[in-house]
């Protein structure tokens, strides 16, 4: 129902326009009625209406004027009509300027009363339609400039954006949530429509105020069917829980009733949205524990944020290890492997702990893999780990199984490094094509590869035939000329959505490509020319 006030200062007018039709068999509801503007004022502080009908010549504030305040002051955002005894024109032009509805001259008949109704009905339903599509085009953005930021590719824009939207504490987390089918029985149809279930159900356990903290497939792998929560570790407090023990109830409540399991990995802290990428990298990481063989449901990139007795006891010798293998010093690596190996075959350190430590460094020797050609897959680092340690039985082999697997993955990593040039040029091209609609330039991915930017583009032009930024324009038209022919989107539209703000400078890369203008190019497709 929509709700209405009545401003009239004549009682029996009011009390007519209450009983001149059905309202409710119109969608509406007399929310109040009141006699003179400063009483609608009043009014409007502790109830909101969608309609509000209002007389002119009152006292101690006219219609005119409350219209006034309501807009100017932000009171109202309901629709406003006047109904007036007098034709002056001025006063219409006073209505209209502050976004009058209508202007009815009294005395408003039946059939005239329920014209208005239907129309309000109808603009009413029109803004919400409104509301719902600018809504949908906020999360969107929202979506697109967190997923930036997850990513390491956030600019300020996106960090003003969502800090605008969300605030945090100074501890806050990415957490990666995936679905399971334990007994690999389910069709991917249906994973996906539980994944849609279990996102909701996060959405709902969290309430309408931090509802917009989740996210679907925010890493864009088909196969991983992924939710990220953007985790402020406040969050807990406020339930007055304990941090795990507040996952271990989101978890159950949101899995609850379904045939599936979801496993949560939780990248480590840090102070600001700003740095959240690291949070990510980490979570995804702690994803890389599960492949190892670990059972857990909550799983900590960083076991030192675990329940009591889960801590990495023996990090410093580990890190000292991954640094040697790193720098791919046999010496050295030998040295660092026979302590790591002695400390982790404790006598007093139980199997758990022991698998703990392992596991802290088979992740960190595949993120160093992953450090020095980011083209590479995951996957394939982890599975090169699996088969030397796992299928070559180095963790029952033995000291010097141990350290001669440390030694060859130093050499290992020394391979990798030959191909960095041809990596980085895979790696540019990749996040062309990811990122194509962004402000891309050679001296961001010189920075970000550590590769000087001149170097950079003398072998970008050698491996495809022209400059980075030709490559990248000629790109961003293929794209522009693939939605003109597959939707209705207008032209400054698609010229936004390829990564061009300016709209001329578009249409004339456009027609250095094609030939024509884009809408030529539209018009052609359609006539088939």
């Amino acid at each position: 129902m929509l709700k209405v006030l009545i401003v009239e200062d004549e009682q029996y007018i009011a009390q007519g326009l209450s009983m001149l039709i059905d309202w409710e068999s119109c969608g509406y509801e007399i929310a109040g009625t009141v006699y003179n503007g400063q009483d609608a004022i009043d009014f409007l502080q502790d109830t909101q209406v969608d309609l509000i009908l209002s007389d002119i010549k009152m006292p101690v504030m006219d219609g005119i004027t409350l219209l006034k305040r309501i807009r100017e002051e932000e009171i109202s955002e309901a629709f406003f009509v006047i109904l007036s005894g007098y034709g002056d024109f001025a006063y219409a032009q006073q209505a209209i300027k502050y976004k009058c509805t209508d202007y009815i001259l009294k005395p408003i008949q039946r059939q005239q009363l329920y014209s208005l109704l239907e129309k309000v009905s109808t603009l009413y339903k029109k803004q919400k339609r409104k509301e719902i599509e600018q809504k949908k085009m906020g999360r969107a953005y929202f979506v697109r400039y967190i997923q930036a930021l997850l990513l390491g590719r956030g600019d300020e824009e996106a960090l003003v954006y969502v800090n605008k939207k969300l605030s945090f504490s100074d501890r806050i987390r990415y957490i990666h949530m995936e679905l399971e089918d334990e007994e690999h029985s389910l069709e991917f149809q249906k994973m996906r429509t539980y994944q849609k279930a279990v996102y909701q159900n996060c959405k709902a356990y969290l309430g309408p105020e931090k509802e917009d903290l989740v996210f679907m497939d925010i890493v864009g792998r088909k196969e991983w069917l992924d939710i990220g929560f953007l985790y402020d570790v406040s969050i807990a407090h406020e339930f007055g829980m304990e941090e795990e023990e507040y996952l271990r109830s989101f978890l159950g409540n949101i899995s609850q009733d379904l045939p599936i399991q979801v496993r949560s990995y939780v990248g480590d802290t840090v102070s600001s949205v700003k740095d959240i990428s690291e949070s990510f990298r980490t979570a995804i990481l702690a994803r890389s524990f599960h492949v190892f063989q670990v059972d857990k449901n909550i799983l900590y990139y960083s076991e030192e944020k675990t329940e009591a007795g889960g801590k990495i006891i023996n990090k410093a010798s580990i890190e000292e290890l991954l640094k040697a293998v790193e720098e791919n010093d046999a010496l050295k690596i030998e040295k660092k492997a026979r302590i790591v190996y002695e400390e982790l075959n404790q006598q007093n350190m139980n199997l758990e702990m022991t698998q703990m430590n392992m596991n802290y460094l088979l992740v960190n020797l595949a993120h160093l893999g992953l450090g020095q050609d980011d083209s590479l897959n995951q996957d394939e680092i982890i599975q090169y780990i699996r088969k030397n340690v796992f299928e070559n039985s180095v963790l029952r082999g033995g000291k010097e199984n141990f350290q001669r697997f440390m030694q060859e993955y130093g050499e290992y990593l020394g391979e990798l490094r030959k191909n960095t040039s041809r990596g980085v040029l895979r790696c540019v091209e990749k996040e062309i094509r990811e990122r194509y609609q962004e402000n891309l330039t050679l001296k961001e991915f010189s920075k970000k590869y550590f590769v000087n930017s001149a170097y950079l583009g003398q072998m970008f032009r050698k491996q495809y035939g022209v400059s980075f930024k030709e490559y990248l324009n000629h790109y961003r038209i293929e794209k522009a000329a693939d939605c003109l022919l597959h939707t209705d989107d207008k032209i400054y539209q698609i010229a936004d959505k390829v990564g061009y703000r300016d709209l001329d400078y578009f249409i004339n890369k456009f027609i250095a490509v094609k030939g024509c203008t884009p809408t030529n190019y539209r018009k052609k497709a359609k006539c088939g020319v």
